[in-house]
Parts: C-alpha cells; sequence; structure tokens
C-alpha cells in the first residue's frame, strides 16, 4: 500500500528489522534492556521482544545450538544505518542477526507512527 505524495509516508519508507539476542539468563533480561535503548534513543519507533527461540546455526565451521529471544524493530528506512550501528555497539555477538525486512503493504497510520517515531541521528538534528 502507498499513501498520497502529500502524507509524505509510504510503505517504503520503513522497514521490520528482525534480530536475535542471547538468553543466557533465561529470563530475557539483555534482549528488554536493548529494546528500550532502540526505543529511546528514537532509532526504532517499538520492539516486540518474542519468547524463546532455540537457535541452531552454523558458526566457525560448527554447528552451534543456543537461546535466544527474537526482536521485531519497526524502523524508519533512514534510521536503518544508525540503528545497526547502536546495535552492533551493544550486542555481545560478533556478526549478530540484524536483518531489514522490507514492508509492502501496511495500515497507513502506523507506518505514519514508525516514521514519527524513528529516525536518523541526521534528520532528527
Amino acid at each position: 500500500m502507498s499513501f498520497p505524495a502529500s502524507q509524505g509516508v509510504s510503505c517504503e519508507d520503513v522497514l521490520l528489522v528482525c534480530i536475535t539476542v542471547p538468553d543466557e539468563s533465561g529470563d530475557g533480561t539483555l534482549a528488554f534492556a536493548l529494546a528500550r535503548r532502540l526505543v529511546e534513543s528514537r532509532l526504532a519507533a517499538g520492539v516486540n521482544v518474542l519468547a524463546v527461540a532455540h537457535s541452531i546455526y552454523r558458526w566457525q565451521n560448527e554447528v552451534c545450538e543456543a537461546e535466544e529471544r527474537v526482536l521485531l524493530a519497526q524502523v524508519a528506512k533512514n534510521a536503518f544505518a544508525d540503528f545497526c550501528a547502536a546495535l552492533v555497539a551493544q550486542h555481545p555477538h560478533i556478526t549478530p542477526c540484524v536483518l531489514g525486512l522490507g514492508v509492502t503493504a501496511a495500515h497507513a497510520p502506523f507506518v505514519r507512527w514508525i516514521a514519527e517515531n524513528s529516525a536518523s541521528s541526521k534528520s532528527r538534528a
């Protein structure tokens, strides 16, 4: 769904960002803290912290397993670079999972809310 130019925002202006965070404590402490910092810094409009996921992945030529939390963040596309930089700086993994997924259809007021509540540091200056 796209919006008239007069509204100034479209689905192409926002991303749904999928992130995984280790959950060694079993209570999501790290995931909730990271989500809160991303929203407080206005790099994400909102972040959903999902229940524990059991992840199986290859790392340094070995198959590994870990308990993780999945985060789904609503991010303005122009904030993605700053969002990634902040996330990587605070994430315990060397190569964290951060996938910015394009939005092809959405509820217009929600897209505007994301754009209004998530922005790059340049656009906030």
